[in-house]
């Protein structure tokens, strides 16, 4: 049955089977390589998302008695907040936690209680409260009295005061910088979500010439050291708390000046630290404001300005309520 498939050749006898192809008959050697052309499609590139514009700061002071009292809520929503301030280190210098740092056990400043700090650290984790830690860094009229040698100091060697009659933390003592550096710090444990930083240069008001010049007291090196101070903070908090947000409370002359040359604030070095401005604007406009600190670097001026007011601003902007 095989014959009509057999071919004589020179070669002699074989078979050619009909569903044999020259292409099948070929060695592995002759044949071509196989070519595989891929169907799946090219992936298409994954945007990258426009970050959503952070809502208004609508911020108010509360009285330390709400950290612990439970009326926090009820009276930010009174005042049509969004954010709860307290004055965690006032201008007198008093703490409003228990602090276990021993320069605030020498300087008499450290509140007591022995469930104080335990109720701040539950009112900071309520859902719905962001709250802001009040500092007043140098401005401290407790430590200076019983640890002289921090405080700014007159021609006569006493501790000098302000207009208010308040003794004053000298900005170029490392260890009164150490001091404001670690209570930021402490507050940052709490749990607040933003730390602010006021009376956080040299002294502005009060009879400034009888100020003693020198090594301690150097108009020349005022930037440079509170800079430096505002570098000392910004560093501590990204370190140990990098979701904490750091500001800077200031007025509209160094914002639209770009710089101070009393105080030692600069609008280029709190820009380096702070994501965040309070600023009472005096005379400047907010346009003018806004417009300096997208010079200054601000990638979202309108979110990085807090004015400072004594009445609640527009639903749309940011605003603050402070004394």
């Amino acid at each position: 049955m095989l014959d009509h498939f057999g071919v004589y050749s020179g070669d002699g006898f074989r078979l050619e089977l009909p569903f044999q192809t020259a292409e099948t008959s070929q060695t592995p050697e002759e044949s071509e390589p196989l070519v595989v052309i891929s169907t799946d499609p090219e992936p298409t590139p994954t945007p990258t998302p426009t970050p959503e514009p952070e809502e208004p700061l609508h911020a108010v002071l509360l009285p330390r008695t709400a950290l612990s009292d439970g009326t926090a809520q009820e009276q930010l929503e009174a005042a049509g907040g969004n954010a709860a301030v307290f004055d965690m280190k006032a201008d007198d210098g008093s703490l409003g936690y228990v602090s276990q740092l021993e320069l605030a056990a020498q300087g008499q400043s450290t509140a007591s209680g022995e469930t104080l700090n335990e109720a701040i650290q539950n009112l900071n984790t309520q859902e719905g409260m962001y709250t802001v830690a009040r500092v007043s860094c140098f401005r401290d009229n407790t430590v200076p009295y019983h640890v002289p040698e921090l405080g700014v100091k007159t021609n006569r060697n006493y501790n000098w005061r302000d207009n208010g009659d308040y003794r004053w933390l000298s900005p170029t003592s490392a260890a009164a910088r150490q001091y404001a550096t670690d209570v930021c710090l402490e507050l940052a444990g709490l749990g607040f979500d933003e730390i602010l930083l006021c009376n956080s240069g040299y002294p502005v008001d009060g009879y400034l010439q009888s100020i003693r010049t020198g090594e301690a007291y150097d108009p020349a090196q005022f930037q440079s050291v509170v800079t430096a101070f505002y570098d000392q903070v910004s560093q501590a908090l990204s370190a140990a708390y990098p979701d904490v947000k750091l500001s800077i409370a200031t007025t509209g002359a160094v914002v639209a000046n770009g710089s101070d040359s009393t105080s030692g604030q600069s609008l280029s070095g709190m820009a380096e630290n702070a994501q965040r401005l309070w600023v009472e604007l005096g005379d400047v406009t907010q346009e003018s404001a806004l417009n300096a600190l997208s010079g200054a670097g601000y990638a979202d001026p309108a979110a990085a300005l807090v004015p400072i007011s004594a009445q609640a601003g527009g639903a749309g902007e940011s605003w603050a309520i402070l004394p």
